[in-house]
């Protein structure tokens, strides 16, 4: 064999992304806009010898609620955390906005898990929502009183501007997660990745926090969430991602969330009576 290199393979389309299918073969990918909120391309997460995600490629929609749903173990939050820089990456590219994940940092706010959370550590609620300000003031930065006014302001959009010396501790799980969604709001981003927001909250806290949600899309920002009632898909949600280790499928919820996509995504564990109950529109 000779030692010469072949030359690379040049496509007549170069607007377009080639990336490797689930059974090798290429697929194309429509290019990004130039400055959509997040741009994953060819992400793959391992833990270990464990693959959390392999070769994911995925575009936030600017002005859009987005859902990332899939079963139990499909590397949904892990998603999130790499793309953030949080989890570790085996490889693949992240963007924001057009620019390096780490020179628009300052304009994504994240919201974790709750169970995450050690809720004894002695902090008031207040504390918590001056939390989302800590880009702006730094660790020894003085907190004004306009500051702090906004991080009562982001309390009060959630409900909770009335428990701002309350201990973080000793607030309801459903109060815990809108104070950590008014941290979240005082940052003032312009993308909000949650996750699971939703999970173990009473239906009140649901409602209030979808409503939140609906006023940053009317804002124009854009927001991602780890969801997993798949009932509430189509009533909350503009845009869905579907991730089972992979990417599955990925579009405006009236495109993408069909019942082949779900039985896909689910590994056809779902039953034809609960994909009926979702009225799905494909």
């Amino acid at each position: 064999m000779s030692g010469k290199r072949p030359e690379p393979v040049r496509t007549t389309t170069p607007a377009r992304i080639r990336l490797a299918a689930a059974d090798g073969g290429p697929v194309e990918v429509a290019p990004p806009p130039p400055n959509a909120p997040l741009v994953v391309r060819g992400l793959t997460v391992s833990y270990g010898e464990k693959p959390a995600l392999f070769s994911v490629d995925a575009t936030v929609a600017a002005g859009a609620l987005t859902a990332v749903i899939g079963p139990n173990g499909a590397g949904k939050s892990t998603f999130l955390k790499a793309a953030l820089g949080i989890a570790p990456r085996v490889s693949g590219t992240v963007t924001a906005f057009g620019r390096p994940l780490e020179e628009a940092r300052g304009r994504i706010a994240y919201v974790p898990q709750r169970a995450s959370v050690d809720w004894d550590f002695p902090v008031r609620v207040i504390d918590v929502a001056l939390m989302g300000l800590y880009r702006e003031v730094g660790l020894l930065g003085r907190i004004t009183g306009a500051r702090r006014a906004r991080a009562m302001a982001a309390l009060a959009r959630v409900g909770m501007d009335g428990f701002a010396d309350r201990q973080i501790g000793r607030l309801s799980g459903g109060q815990q997660q809108r104070v950590f969604l008014a941290r979240a709001l005082a940052q003032s981003a312009d993308l909000y990745l949650l996750d699971e927001p939703f999970a173990g909250v009473d239906a009140a806290t649901e409602k209030a926090i979808i409503a939140v949600l609906r006023d940053l899309r009317a804002e124009g920002r854009s927001v991602v969430c780890v969801h997993h009632d798949l009932a509430t898909v189509t009533d909350y949600f503009d845009r869905v991602l579907m991730l089972n280790l992979r990417r599955i499928a990925e579009g405006p919820v009236a495109e993408a969330f069909t019942a082949e996509s779900l039985q896909a995504t689910y590994g056809g564990r779902l039953e034809t009576a609960h994909i009926a109950g979702l009225h799905l529109t494909a």
